[in-house]
């Protein structure tokens, strides 16, 4: 279920961020040495490679270019959360306590806002990197890395609600993206 999901985000996705994809950014002679010698710059080297590898634009990318390509699959992986955390608002079937159903619908639905601010912290580092604005990149893509963690907080206040473990996946591989993205972000000075 998660995976088509993910597949029909990326089919019917709105026009703002199809406008995002587009690549106002300037790619030159980049190589999979290239690619290779950038990830190593990062915590999360496997990550880094298999997701540029992935993205054929990265082959004649620069570092800002990978960045950028980083930066996007973040925004995917946001909009992803997003769009589970909100697939899950609606009442169980088998609901036991009304309060502690409501409870956490009204968590699920600050978690699903929380991804969605991500996400927009992300676009504003797209921004920010096209004017190559690196410092203010930084910050944005450390403030989008932030919000998982405030999601995870709302569930720790009510000892009643359980993490599920599907948006702890969620916000380990979010947060590996943007630390991916940070320490490219670093290697351009």
């Amino acid at each position: 279920m998660g995976k088509f999901v993910y597949l029909m985000l990326l089919l019917v996705l709105p026009a703002s961020l199809t406008e995002l994809f587009q690549q106002p950014f300037c790619f030159v002679n980049g190589d999979t040495d290239f690619i290779q010698k950038t990830c190593r710059t990062t915590r999360y080297y496997d990550l880094c490679l298999s997701s540029l590898e992935s993205d054929s634009a990265s082959l004649l990318a620069d570092t800002r270019g990978l960045a950028v390509i980083m930066v996007r699959i973040g925004v995917v992986n946001a909009t992803s959360t997003n769009s589970y955390l909100t697939s899950q608002l609606s009442p169980p079937k088998n609901t036991n306590t009304c309060r502690n159903a409501a409870l956490k619908k009204r968590v699920l639905k600050g978690c699903a806002d929380k991804y969605s601010y991500a996400g927009d912290a992300l676009k504003y580092a797209l921004e920010n990197l096209k004017d190559e604005l690196y410092d203010y990149a930084n910050m944005n893509v450390m403030a989008a890395a932030d919000y998982p963690g405030v999601c995870r907080n709302a569930f720790e206040r009510y000892p009643t609600l359980v993490y599920p473990d599907q948006l702890a996946l969620r916000e380990n591989s979010f947060k590996q993206i943007c630390q991916v993205v940070l320490g490219i972000i670093d290697a351009l000075g």
